[in-house]
């Protein structure tokens, strides 16, 4: 068995690649820039991988001939051309890194038809469908915890779900490994609800120092998140309320009952055996980043 994964300098592709290597399965790396492995994981390349060029922007680039399993990362541009690529290649299971949004309605132009493409090549196919991403926090916080050791936020008491990464790629690696996951789509959240005060505390606790906590307005988070650029300011708008998926898509509910609503859910513990890490220790494993 030889499994292809894709966006393998990604937050989770990283992860599968390491779990499949440690499980000693025969691992080939997907990347636009393989001589820049390690320094965009942060890691030597495990022993049993092989780094790879190739780009799911030109599916005939793709790595596949050989390999029997592929974990997918959604480019929704491609999608259709890359799957049928690894099919006629002989790949037999395809699991897809997909979105909660899917599962919510949110989505319907960007993960969702990667994962119609995948269901519907006759491969055995799974969807990961992670919430909210507790990295998602490096990017918001991360220049001004290693700053000034603040965290500037206008939502200090709402309760998110947010799975480390490294959970989502347990799943993903299960279902590329093992039978019984063809067909589902999985659902995945962190093991508990925690504000952002909390997981301010829990970063202050890693890091062994201060972390202070500052409630500004969502109009001055939204500056704040701009300023950064990247990944925080292209989300600006929608993490501080002022945009939405869509106006037809919102759940009818207040912000108070939408954030009852949001709870965690067993799908980590019930597909690999043993509970999600919490936020304590997805901050513990990141601590270096915020230093």
């Amino acid at each position: 068995m030889t499994i292809l994964v894709t966006g393998a300098t990604g937050q989770v592709g990283r992860h599968v690649v390491a779990q499949l290597a440690a499980a000693d399965v025969p691992v080939r790396a997907m990347t636009r820039h393989p001589d820049d492995f390690a320094s965009a994981t942060g890691a030597p390349v495990p022993a049993g991988v092989s780094v790879v060029r190739g780009d799911l922007l030109e599916p005939a680039t793709l790595p596949v001939d050989g390999a029997t399993a592929l974990f997918l990362f959604p480019e929704p541009r491609s999608a259709r051309a890359v799957v049928t690529r690894a099919v006629e290649a002989g790949v037999r299971r395809i699991v897809t890194l997909s979105s909660g949004a899917v599962t919510g309605g949110y989505d319907t132009d960007f993960q969702f038809p990667v994962e119609q493409a995948v269901e519907a090549s006759g491969c055995e196919w799974t969807h990961l469908r992670p919430g909210e991403f507790a990295s998602n926090t490096l990017r918001l916080w991360g220049p001004s915890i290693r700053a000034e050791r603040v965290v500037r936020y206008h939502y200090p008491d709402w309760r998110g779900v947010p799975i480390h990464e490294a959970d989502v790629a347990a799943v993903g690696v299960a279902a590329l490994l093992s039978a019984g996951h063809h067909g589902r789509a999985y659902d995945l959240t962190g093991p508990e609800r925690i504000s952002a005060r909390e997981q301010t505390r829990a970063i202050s606790a890693a890091l062994g120092e201060k972390v202070r906590f500052e409630e500004v307005t969502p109009a001055e988070s939204r500056e704040i998140l701009k300023r950064q650029g990247g990944w925080a300011a292209d989300n600006a708008d929608f993490l501080t309320g002022f945009e939405a998926y869509s106006a037809s898509s919102l759940p009818d509910m207040t912000t108070e009952e939408l954030a009852e609503s949001i709870r965690p859910l067993p799908t980590v513990e019930e597909v690999t055996g043993r509970p999600a890490r919490t936020f304590a220790r997805w901050a513990v494993d990141h601590v270096a980043d915020f230093r």
